[in-house]
């Protein structure tokens, strides 16, 4: 996957949310804290769901804090200030 894929990268809102494959554990954190925004796919590793928009900007960002590797990374889209990690 590119970097520009759905899955690995998608503008939320005010978000723009990251997913780095290679540093992905598989540790699922962000599929239990944000269910419509995270699965893991065939390979372990997470993927950004299409219905991720309806998951709370605060949830969005939870699940960020909470992946253990800080494999996801949110910039706010309006400055373009990396707001997590």
């Amino acid at each position: 996957m590119d970097a520009n894929d759905p899955k690995v990268t998608r503008k939320i809102r005010k978000y723009i949310m990251r997913i780095d494959r290679s540093l992905c554990i598989g540790a699922a954190t962000c599929v239990a804290l944000a269910p419509k925004a995270w699965v893991l796919d065939k390979e372990a590793k997470a993927v950004i769901l299409d219905s991720s928009d309806q998951e709370s900007d605060e949830a969005l960002l939870s699940a960020a804090k909470g992946c253990p590797v800080a494999a996801i990374t949110i910039i706010d889209n309006e400055t373009g200030k990396q707001v997590f990690p």
